[in-house]
């Protein structure tokens, strides 16, 4: 959900049509469908009302995942994970500290150093041309046809 909202915002070409087409779908949910679609697009289509909902509600789901993932933390401190043998002992536990933390770090870092390299080098890799063309409700792009 938010990837597909993060697709949204750049608001072009394909953006616009993938926003059309999405939001579309809940137009098939018997009896308020319609007025479900009327609420997504904030007027009767895609139009600047849609970015702004996008916008605010992809930040929106950003720190309510990191708020359900602090919770989760919480509760896991709190109470321990599970074992799935049902098995409780005492040698069978591994210690948070040093070993996850450092695996984590490890990880987070790794993932870090790949991800800058390729947002601050080569951040058009995945972007689709089409996407680049400002959002026009008259015209669609052409490899886009009707089944």
């Amino acid at each position: 959900m938010t990837a597909f909202i993060g697709y949204v915002l750049p608001w072009g070409q394909m953006s616009f049509w993938g926003a059309t087409v999405i939001t579309s779908l809940a137009s098939a949910i018997p009896v308020v469908g319609d007025t479900i679609v009327t609420w997504l697009w904030g007027g009767f289509s895609v139009d600047d009302a849609t970015l702004n909902h996008s916008f605010s509600l992809h930040h929106l789901l950003l720190f309510i995942l990191v708020g359900v993932s602090l919770l989760h933390l919480a509760a896991l401190h709190q109470y321990g994970s599970n074992n799935p043998l049902g098995v409780h002992s005492e040698m069978d536990k591994i210690a948070s500290y040093p070993y996850f933390y450092v695996k984590d770090l490890v990880g987070w870092v790794a993932f870090a150093i790949f991800f800058s390299i390729w947002i601050f080098y080569a951040p058009n890799v995945l972007g689709h041309p089409d996407n680049y063309i400002p959002a026009n409700l008259m015209s669609t792009p052409p490899h886009i046809v009707p089944e």
